[in-house]
């Protein structure tokens, strides 16, 4: 649930108790001209995405705090506020993925970037772009909204079987159920290493992208190659 560039807030995330700055689990250390929420508003976070100029936190009882640059709303979460599983903020606006699988989208507008297509329904991972959305379906397929320029519509054929997302200003890159990565986006194809084949995770940056391939086990019996069983294809997870 899951860039950086030009980053005015800055936030880590500390899940093991005492692991940053002697905060306890699921406190986040802020720092910048911009950290506008009192430590108490910061508990109990399972997930944090930081954008542009603002961040948003997922509590666990399912409900966002936001924090930093608000100039186009992008950190009023809308009404009610309860019931998210996943967050994605990027340059002035923000997306929250609900326990239903529907997706919300607030803050700038200017390119089409909140208007979640319908229907809004049977999402499994959100992620903001630049001045796009992009989500995961159930049967592992992508919708894409927003400015349509650099062709980040053309999701590459076929468009099935996708696990997870990472998007940047104008480029994404998507990591497939069998290990193969699909790029798209301006002058986006030539940044997939070869072969291009047995991957697990990948990152985003400016201009650079990192991607990670399985170190082979060495116990006996463990497998050689990527098993489909444990696609990373995110599931809807809801609090108590």
């Amino acid at each position: 649930m899951r860039k950086m560039s030009r980053v005015w807030t800055v936030a880590t995330l500390a899940f093991a108790a005492g692991a940053a700055w002697g905060q306890g689990a699921g406190h986040i250390v802020g720092w910048g001209s911009q950290v506008l929420v009192a430590q108490s508003e910061l508990d109990s976070l399972v997930a944090v995405s930081a954008g542009g100029g603002h961040s948003l936190g997922l509590r666990s009882d399912g409900s966002i705090v936001a924090w930093g640059s608000n100039s186009r709303g992008e950190c009023r979460v809308p009404a009610p506020n309860r019931d998210f599983v996943a967050v994605s903020s990027h340059s002035f606006h923000s997306l929250g993925l609900k326990a239903d699988g529907r997706i919300v989208a607030w803050g700038d507008n200017g390119s089409g970037q909140c208007n979640v297509p319908a229907p809004n329904a049977g999402f499994v991972g959100v992620w903001s772009g630049g001045s796009f959305g992009l989500g995961l379906k159930t049967d592992g397929s992508l919708v894409v909204w927003g400015d349509g320029a650099h062709g980040r519509f053309a999701v590459p054929a076929p468009n099935a079987n996708f696990d997870t997302v990472v998007t940047g200003e104008s480029c994404v890159m998507g990591l497939k159920a069998d290990g193969s990565l699909v790029v798209w986006g301006p002058n986006c194809q030539s940044l997939v290493p070869l072969p291009n084949a047995d991957f697990v995770d990948m990152a985003g940056g400016s201009p650079t992208a990192w991607v990670s391939r399985p170190t082979v086990p060495s116990w006996p019996g463990a497998p050689t190659t990527r098993d489909s069983a444990t696609s990373r294809r995110p599931t809807r997870t809801s609090w108590p």
